[in-house]
């Protein structure tokens, strides 16, 4: 995965700086209780929501198992279908890849629908490297783009902006880029969404190349799939000549059938809807219709890793709809940046580490940006247990870390009860001796201060439950 952002801090920091920020606040707030209203409506609107649930997950765990099998049978319908296929092992390799075949059309420019995929490796940095320009055309990425942002949230990456700051940036910037944003406009929602069309209508018909993601790969046929809202994606796979899709091995579905479920189940949990607005399939090339040139390159990048990983091969189901986030107490107040990850919230959590180790302070204290609450699971639309996998991480940072008090503690508590005589002399020993001189607080530096400064340490009561349970009167009262 691509290196985290120069300079940027733990999410503890990174949390404690958002949270000052009322705007930003205000704004997550707003948005997410939002689309966490409307998807609950949606998902309410179908009796049999739980049997597609478990269906999706069903789905996605096969074809984890025999993920090289489906991954072939993609590589060979794309090519019988006249694509080409590419394999990168890492973003390095993908990003070279990409930069070859654009640099091969003879074009410095090329414009990009929404994916993940490609944030994730930093092709937009990689190619600005090799003088190429990629544009991003979906509206909340252009925003982000426009206002030399990062994206927020992985359904809506503008979700911290509001439509003033909007306004402003497509005065600021719009001019920079292409055609300038029109004078006199307000931050009315219709005038933004006409000066963001204009502006990208002239793209869309001068761009010889396009870059995209996919939400799907269809195994049985080498068929691509996007869902989207606004018909922006829909413009870069058909206009340009050359059409390459980076896409991640986990993508995969077997057959169509198993598409319909996630048709299903993915726009419910991304945006309330019934249906996509726009579902856009492609397979191969097809003369008069569509890109002369379609380029697939299937991206591992630490995936193959987390397959490997038996509680941890979950966070792989993923179908990136976001309801995680949108009922996340966490995300809500700290906002998608403190992350340091193209994916924020509860998935990021889990599946940034994993992509990229937790080797910096960054990754290592993602699988601590969590209150455990299960909020996550609930609405998960592929049932991932996150909260699981979040503590299976925690206990690999730990043993990582080497945090001797902790261990030791755990190892004295094992030891401790592992012999009820000797538990209940120890029990015994602390009621009597320490009741006088017990701290409400113990006086632990670093993250022990951290945890007791906001905790008081639970009195030692009188007497133990075995001690009273011994005493008790089998009648109900005490000897």
């Amino acid at each position: 995965m691509s290196a985290v952002p120069l300079g940027m801090p733990s999410f503890p920091d990174a949390a404690r700086e958002a949270t000052r920020n009322p705007t930003l606040r205000r704004n997550l707030r707003h948005a997410t209780h939002t689309i966490r209203d409307r998807r609950a409506a949606a998902v309410a609107e179908l009796d049999d929501w739980a049997e597609l649930r478990a269906a999706g997950a069903a789905i996605k765990d096969r074809t984890l198992r025999h993920l090289d099998t489906y991954l072939e049978q993609a590589e060979a319908a794309v090519v019988a279908a006249g694509g080409h296929v590419h394999w990168a092992a890492d973003a390095a390799e993908a990003n070279r890849i990409v930069t070859d075949l654009v640099r091969a059309t003879g074009e410095t420019e090329v414009v990009k629908v929404k994916s993940m995929a490609t944030q994730e490796i930093g092709l937009n940095e990689a190619l600005a490297e090799a003088g190429i320009t990629a544009y991003e055309t979906d509206l909340a990425e252009l925003i982000v783009q426009l206002g030399d942002d990062r994206p927020s949230h992985i359904l809506v990456p503008a979700i911290h902006r509001n439509r003033t700051e909007i306004r402003d940036i497509f005065r600021d910037a719009m001019g920079e880029w292409g055609i300038p944003a029109p004078d006199g406009m307000s931050d009315d929602p219709r005038e933004l969404a006409e000066a963001a069309r204009l502006h990208l209508r002239e793209k869309f018909l001068r761009a010889k190349v396009g870059v995209s993601g996919a939400n799907f790969l269809v195994a049985e046929t080498g068929t691509l799939v996007v869902v989207e809202s606004e018909g922006n994606g829909r413009m870069c796979l058909t206009l340009p000549e050359t059409l390459i899709s980076v896409v991640g091995i986990e993508k995969v579905v077997p057959t169509w059938r198993d598409l319909e479920v996630f048709l299903q189940l993915l726009p419910r949990s991304s945006t309330a809807e019934r249906m996509n607005p726009y579902t856009s399939t492609w397979t191969g090339v097809t003369d008069g219709d569509g890109p002369r040139a379609f380029h697939l390159v299937l991206l591992d990048n630490g995936r193959t890793s987390i397959l490997a990983d038996e509680v941890g091969r979950q966070t792989l189901r993923c179908i990136r709809c976001s309801a995680c986030l949108n009922v996340c107490p966490v995300y809500e107040r700290a906002g998608g940046h403190a992350y340091g990850s193209v994916y924020p919230g509860p998935i990021g959590a889990i599946l940034t580490p994993q992509l990229r180790g937790t080797g910096s302070a960054v990754d290592a204290s993602l699988p601590y940006a969590s209150t455990l609450c299960g909020a996550c699971y609930d609405v998960c639309p592929v049932a991932i247990d996150i909260p699981e996998v979040l503590v299976h991480l925690r206990e690999k940072v730990t043993a990582q870390r080497g945090h001797v008090i902790e261990r030791s503690a755990l190892r004295a508590a094992a030891w401790a009860m592992r012999d009820p005589k000797r538990y209940t002399a120890l029990q015994r020993a602390a009621a009597a001796g320490t009741r006088a001189l017990h701290p409400r607080r113990l006086p632990l530096p670093g993250w022990g201060k951290a945890w007791t400064d906001t905790r008081d340490l639970p009195a030692v009561p009188k007497e133990s439950f075995r001690t009273w349970w011994q005493r008790r009167d089998t009648s109900g009262g005490t000897k």
